[in-house]
């Protein structure tokens, strides 16, 4: 398989192995105050196709990304415990390697991804986006998406410069097959314990999804976040972090 990932490694080499995997539009710098809590662990912090300063147009798909992360992670492993967190698309992309590899992770958080499948979006996506993308070059229109996804001023200059840079072709396809994503049956069969977390102020086909996530594993907890939107990790990094460790510990 060729490879499109780059990534970051941050930690103990030698702990358990911590997996990030950021949203759509945003980038690895979303997890920076989740690796540097977890210094104990080997994080792992891929970009994912089609982001951050990447040139030129990418093909993106949740299940072909999930199987570079597996080959990615069976790399850096050894005998190590693996831990998977995603946020949005990247939860959907964890989804899909627990999915996939069974019997890969001990535990994975997955925090707000849609498995609803919106397919009826895809006709509205490409008009939308082609419409908008010349916005986003104005910085007040930036900083009010920026502001949804509590990204802070620390990190607006970059998630401002990458958005620019984003192709926009790139962003439809991302959209797209993010707005399709369907949850596999196999999911079901994970041996993972695994947390499902949502924002209380999250639209409703958000809670639905993490609901219907729930319900297809009994390994599978729930747990709604009072007050916060979509972006827990950015929003509360230090209520995410602890609500990480006490899941990955039992507790």
């Amino acid at each position: 398989m060729k490879k499109q990932l780059t990534y970051k490694e941050y930690g103990n080499m030698s702990g358990p192995l911590l997996v990030f995997l950021h949203g759509g539009g945003v980038n690895g710098w979303m997890w920076d105050k989740q690796v540097e809590y977890f210094k104990k662990y080997h994080c792992l912090v891929p970009t994912l196709p089609g982001h951050g300063l990447q040139k030129g147009k990418v093909p993106f798909s949740i299940h072909d990304c999930a199987l570079e992360i597996i080959q990615l992670i069976e790399e850096k492993r050894t005998e190590k415990e693996v831990i998977l967190i995603g946020f949005s698309l990247g939860a959907q992309i964890v989804i899909e390697i627990l999915s996939v590899a069974l019997n890969l992770a001990s535990y994975a958080v997955i925090n707000s991804a849609n498995v609803m499948n919106t397919r009826f979006m895809d006709t509205m996506v490409a008009p939308l986006i082609k419409m908008t993308s010349g916005l986003v070059k104005y910085k007040t229109f930036a900083k009010m998406q920026a502001k949804q996804l509590y990204i802070s001023e620390q990190y607006f200059e970059t998630y401002y410069r990458e958005s620019i840079e984003m192709d926009t072709d790139n962003l439809i396809n991302i959209l797209k097959e993010s707005f399709s994503y369907e949850m596999p049956s196999s999911f079901s069969e994970s041996n993972a314990k695994i947390l499902v977390t949502v924002g209380e102020k999250e639209k409703p086909i958000m809670k639905k999804s993490a609901a219907k996530i729930a319900e297809q594993n009994s390994n599978c907890k729930e747990m709604i976040i009072l007050g916060i939107g979509h972006g827990f990790p950015l929003a509360d990094p230090d209520s995410f972090n602890e609500t990480v460790e006490a899941w990955i510990n039992d507790n």
